[in-house]
């Protein structure tokens, strides 16, 4: 039996079957994550409460995230894989019900907190057992079907959640992703093979730090949540500013998360294939030079068209940004594995998704202060100074890398 170098565990199952049941957890995950943003309007009138306050249940899901997966990742590196991912599912389950269940804001916020936590430990935990269930020339295949999930969500999963809030109310889509995720722990529970992942090893609280301290991993990341800060400050208002910019109202808009969705899925293939001809770093500076030019055709066309003119450049600037935000990310991750190597991987890689979350959050209350302080036209031109700072960080990392990498002359 072969030994995936990487950890050190053995691969337990020789069939992809077992992921696509971790991918149905990733796809619920993912769907949760992401489709609230385009429910704000309709869960402020319901829960009594400003669309900016509707807006910081974005920024704790996202930050309690952030603080506790990498906490509760390493606390819980004892537990049996396979009983961690089916109680970390059954505990997303419960929490989206309690969500749709939600007599008022503090209870669905406290909802948010749960589904952070469970979601935490769930994907850090999905993406452990696809690098390290397989042999290694089948690792790549492994991690992009349980990563699909969170890709197809994106595409499908967010904006069908946002015309079933439309037409049958935000709890519904809360109750549909109860469904999905009960699915999903069916599916973990017999198709998850007993002593999936065995002895797969965990990094510790002490060895996640050490790894983040070194300077151009440090900055790498901070890349990350720069790039996540700048597509949360829109995207968590996003239905605000298309209903403020165009005459495009409730599900309409709908269609609108759909075309994000669908091109986001595009631009993580594109992204992808280029990192593999091109490598990571001609994919990233692109990526983010083009989500800065969306943002801002984002407030420009809110700003100076109207309504009726507005749409197509609206519609363009979302496009783009779903192309590249998405293009960004896999050759994000590539450029993070090509710094910290082989042996640093697994750490690097989960630090990468709680930077991510970690920007996502602050994104979140950036739009709620843009919207408090400026207007929801604003929130292009904010957006797109992170991006602005996240390619500046860029450029000084692949500086910094390289002078580390200099072979030194006798």
């Amino acid at each position: 039996m072969k030994i995936n170098s990487s950890t050190g565990a053995a691969p337990t199952t020789s069939s992809f079957l077992p992921l696509f049941w971790l991918a149905l957890g990733t796809f619920a995950v993912g769907t949760e994550s992401f489709m609230i943003a385009g429910l704000l309007p309709e869960m402020a009138a319901d829960l009594q409460v400003s669309v900016v306050a509707a807006g910081q249940l974005v920024t704790v899901f996202a930050l309690a995230y952030a603080l506790s997966s990498p906490v509760l990742t390493a606390l819980t590196g004892a537990i049996d894989r396979r009983r961690l991912m089916i109680a970390a599912m059954v505990m997303f389950t419960l929490a989206n019900l309690m969500a749709g269940t939600a007599t008022n804001y503090w209870w669905l916020m406290a909802a948010r907190i749960l589904l952070a936590a469970s979601a935490g430990i769930f994907v850090p935990g999905a993406n452990a057992l696809a690098g390290a269930t397989v042999t290694p020339e089948r690792r790549g295949t492994a991690l992009a079907i349980v990563n699909g999930g969170i890709s197809i969500a994106v595409a499908f999963g967010v904006p069908l959640g946002a015309l079933i809030g439309a037409h049958l109310g935000w709890r519904m889509t809360f109750f549909g992703v109860a469904m999905l995720s009960a699915l999903a722990t069916a599916g973990l529970i017999f198709g998850l093979p007993r002593g999936i992942g065995a002895n797969l090893p965990v990094a510790t609280l002490r060895e996640r730090l050490a790894t983040a301290r070194r300077p151009v991993i440090l900055m790498s990341l901070l890349v990350t949540t720069l790039w996540a800060m700048g597509a949360y400050t829109v995207y968590t208002y996003l239905a605000l500013l298309v209903s403020h910019a165009t005459m495009l109202r409730g599900a309409e808009i709908g269609y609108v998360l759909f075309m994000w969705g669908a091109a986001a899925a595009i631009g993580v293939a594109i992204g992808g294939k280029a990192v593999d001809r091109l490598g990571p770093r001609p994919v990233i500076l692109p990526s983010l030079a083009v989500m800065t030019l969306a943002f801002a055709l984002l407030s420009a066309s809110a700003y100076w068209l109207s309504p009726v003119h507005a749409l197509l450049p609206l519609l363009v600037g979302v496009v783009a940004w779903g192309l590249a935000h998405w293009s960004f990310f896999p050759a994000q991750q590539a450029n993070l594995i090509g710094i910290a190597g082989l042996k640093g991987t697994p750490i690097v890689l989960s630090l990468n998704a709680s930077f991510m979350y970690l920007g996502f959050s602050l994104g979140a209350a950036l739009g709620a202060l843009t919207l408090s302080v400026f207007s929801v036209s604003d929130l292009g031109w904010v957006g797109a100074a992170c991006e602005v700072g996240a390619l500046a960080l860029t450029l000084a990392v692949n500086g910094v890398f390289a002078r580390c990498v200099k072979p030194s002359v006798a």
